[in-house]
């Protein structure tokens, strides 16, 4: 990480190289591909959307060093704008998409400016408590267009050969979004603006005191963070066909959190490899075992004492030793 007398300008960036991101993308779309084949498609289709929303919620917590109790608002925002899109105005599958991502935008534009007023607890928790309000709004505030806990069924029309009632078909689509969102994360954080917001969780105070506007770096920051959150919701809504209020409930936050911290916080490939091992523990619990949250629970909190850089963070290590002992041996 940054030294005591490194700036934006002297944080180390790895160069983007296009034959290793080109290898990169190339193994994420490989590793789902056959997932695919030897678990059911619909939970890699689940694990695939889940992915979106902890590349999301790394890029705010792992990047710029905030953590948010309310980040699934955004989620299930996109959820629901989606749904009410596709129930009431068209059908049509991008239309739901752009209006839902549209909705979390224009909530992350306004609400950034009052939640970046704060940082470290506060933060954490006034992001909860708007949180707390979009999930009464879902569930009774606004029951007569949410039919609250009912939920919405939401029909969506076929585009050409693109059919999401069609498993693999779908699973295709939602794995090129992945692979989109993990490029466009994986250029922005290479990027000065990448290394701004990196040296804004290192020392705020010392990006400030070189002329920044830190603000308005954490702003766009949060915009597009929360944006993107919104994105996987309005997946969500299209592939299931059905929007309740739990996907917009607070709780929701702690999975995306704990997948993080077990794939290791700053980093995009931990971040999906955090999503898919999260997902994978639960849904073989939840098949296996009646109490499975409390074997969750116990899983998890030996995870995170485990290993504290998260995979990422132990297999760097491991390759740095392999590497020291080779060294000795010559």
């Amino acid at each position: 990480m940054e030294k005591e007398g490194q700036t934006p300008a002297t944080f180390p960036v790895a160069p983007l190289r296009k034959k290793v991101l080109a290898r990169d993308i190339g193994v994420i779309a490989a590793s789902f591909v056959l997932m695919a084949l030897f678990i059911p498609l619909h939970w890699v289709i689940d694990f695939t959307i889940f992915c979106i929303l902890v590349l999301s919620f790394d890029l705010l917590y792992g990047f710029m060093g905030r953590l948010s109790f309310g980040h699934v608002l955004y989620y299930g925002t996109g959820a629901y704008v989606a749904s009410l899109m596709l129930l009431h105005v068209s059908r049509n599958p991008f239309l739901a998409i752009a209006a839902g991502v549209g909705a979390g935008a224009i909530l992350a534009i306004v609400l950034g400016f009052i939640v970046l007023q704060t940082d470290g607890a506060p933060f954490a928790l006034i992001n909860l408590a708007f949180n707390q309000i979009g999930f009464w709004l879902a569930a009774s505030g606004l029951q007569q267009y949410t039919k609250g806990e009912d939920g919405l069924n939401t029909p969506v029309g076929k585009m050409g050969f693109l059919d999401f009632a069609n498993q693999p078909i779908a699973f295709g689509f939602l794995l090129i979004c992945l692979l989109l969102v993990f490029l466009l994360l994986r250029v922005f954080t290479l990027s000065p603006y990448g290394v701004t917001i990196r040296s804004i969780k290192e020392n705020d105070d010392r990006v400030k005191f070189l002329g920044y506007n830190i603000f308005t770096y954490k702003w766009l920051t949060f915009v597009l963070s929360s944006t993107l959150a919104a994105f996987p919701g309005t997946l969500f809504a299209i592939f299931y066909g059905f929007v309740a209020p739990t996907i917009i409930s607070p709780f929701g936050n702690v999975e995306v959190i704990f997948a993080v911290l077990i794939g290791g916080a700053g980093n995009l490939y931990g971040a999906i490899a955090g999503g898919v091992v999260y997902k994978l523990m639960s849904n073989y619990l939840a098949t296996n075992i009646t109490r499975w949250e409390m074997v969750l629970g116990i899983l998890l909190l030996i995870w995170v004492f485990k290993f504290r850089r998260g995979l990422t963070g132990y297999a760097s290590e491991l390759i740095l030793r392999v590497k020291r002992k080779q060294a000795a041996e010559v």
